[in-house]
């Protein structure tokens, strides 16, 4: 099951190459990591962008421990990068990542390079999360799916009061 997130892709799509830190903020479970690494790389890969221009890590995955060590990450994405072409760099659950600030501030400096962040816990929440960046970034606040959202993907619309009660308890 696809469910489009036009709104919030739209949001990243405009802010391709600004020069900042795409930061997707928002609750657990609203769609931060779909956004990222579904919907905006299926729109990365129509636009003609390789798969090796799209470098992507989930920090909350076991498999990507020794990523979530600056100096490990940032070798690992030096790596990839091998040519002078655009490169995305895409990391989900940056807060588990330590000293993130000086790593997402040091891989902003290298012009090539077009990065977006997911982050879930308080810190990521608070108002305070662009500021983190001193005028280097750029938040998009993610909700839960909308009703509307919800019920683009099912195919007996009618039974809306059924549809209705199912979705307030998800």
């Amino acid at each position: 099951m696809n469910i489009e997130r036009p709104i919030y892709l739209q949001r990243l799509i405009d802010r391709r190459q600004n020069g900042m830190i795409k930061i997707i903020t928002g609750l657990r479970r609203s769609g931060k990591s779909y956004l990222l690494f579904t919907l905006f790389c299926q729109y990365l890969k129509e636009q003609g962008i390789d798969d090796t221009q799209i470098i992507k890590l989930d920090l909350e995955n076991i498999y990507n421990e020794r990523y979530r060590n600056p100096l490990p990450l940032l070798e690992y994405i030096s790596q990839r990068v091998t040519d002078t072409r655009e490169y995305f760099i895409l990391i989900d659950e940056i807060q588990l990542l330590d000293r993130f600030e000086e790593v997402l501030n040091t891989l902003l400096k290298n012009p090539q390079l077009d990065v977006y962040v997911t982050g879930s816990n308080a810190r990521f929440l608070s108002k305070d999360v662009v500021t983190t960046f001193r005028g280097r970034g750029d938040e998009i606040r993610i909700h839960p799916l909308s009703f509307s959202e919800y019920m683009s993907v099912k195919p007996d619309a009618p039974f809306l009061e059924t549809h209705l009660n199912e979705y307030m308890l998800l």
